[in-house]
């Protein structure tokens, strides 16, 4: 299973963190939230609840309507989830009167207006293609999209790939005051453990399909409960240490042949006897902080 028995909350205003390697199940994850597994995946088993209303009890319409309007995702790749042919402002203006909130020509323009300033884009923007636009000018294009509904929830999957630091910057800067203007809850999903320390409040760390740490960022970083955490951290390029890099041995299992016991076990130092037969469950270690680790 691409991600299994993963649960958690999120509280209003949270900015949550998800983060682990290529394949950890992270992304499947964010799109199980919204119900948009492609076949031949499906979601097998479990509850999403969102203001008292368990998501995988509505029908795919009332789901649909779920969508943008409560809960927003802002994909990974702007360049491939903006239509290459449609301007910014009929791909804005489509979400709108999808969901019944265009209800003249004027008001429509004067709301693409707004949601464009609001991500920081001048207003010439709207009447451009995708093509026109820069790489981070993308992206802030698909925030605006994401927020044009006023969303309680906003996914936003790795939303800096592939763009500069300076663009990563001004793209995290845009996230966080349409966040903060919203009062919206942020699930930033990625692999960056630099960036989910400067933006997130509560990191979870997925291996393997499974979530084997959840923590306030502060203290997976000063005090990580889970080996494979303080690996990742580890592994983080140093300013003291120039030219040494220090990676994780091994590579992530298989998620169709995982090894018995603790997925982690093949690549930890610390493994025992009881980690290569027992899969440890995710446990409250210490307040707050949750971790699936024999060893703790």
């Amino acid at each position: 299973m691409a991600a299994d028995s993963v649960s958690f909350g999120l509280r209003a205003g949270e900015r949550l963190g998800v983060v682990g390697e290529s394949g950890s199940g992270k992304s499947t994850l964010a799109l199980a939230i919204l119900r948009m597994i492609k076949p031949p995946g499906r979601i097998d088993a479990g509850e999403i609840w969102l203001d008292g209303v368990n998501l995988m009890t509505l029908s795919d319409e009332a789901m649909r309507r779920v969508r943008l309007a409560r809960i927003a995702l802002i994909p990974q790749g702007s360049m491939n989830s903006l239509n290459p042919v449609m301007r910014i402002k009929d791909q804005i203006s489509d979400a709108l009167r999808d969901h019944g909130l265009a209800p003249s020509r004027r008001q429509v323009e004067e709301r693409v207006r707004d949601l464009l300033e609001s991500v920081g884009l001048r207003p010439e923007v709207a009447h451009m293609f995708p093509h026109e636009l820069s790489g981070g000018m993308k992206q802030r294009a698909c925030i605006a999209i994401a927020i044009s509904l006023r969303p309680r929830v906003i996914i936003a999957d790795e939303p800096t790939s592939a763009l500069d630091v300076v663009v990563q910057k001004q793209v995290m800067e845009t996230l966080a005051r349409v966040q903060e203007d919203l009062g919206a809850s942020v699930i930033l999903v990625g692999h960056d453990m630099g960036l989910m320390a400067q933006f997130v409040d509560r990191l979870g760390v997925m291996y393997a399909g499974r979530l084997i740490e959840v923590s306030p960022v502060r203290d997976i970083f000063t005090q990580p409960l889970h080996p494979y955490t303080e690996m990742l951290i580890a592994s983080l390029p140093s300013l003291e240490q120039k030219g040494t890099f220090r990676g994780i041995p091994g590579l992530i299992p298989l998620l169709r042949d995982l090894p018995p016991g603790c997925a982690f076990h093949p690549r930890c130092p610390h493994a025992v006897d009881r980690c290569r037969v027992e899969e440890p469950r995710l446990r409250e270690i210490r307040p707050a902080g949750w971790a699936a680790c024999h060893l703790r």
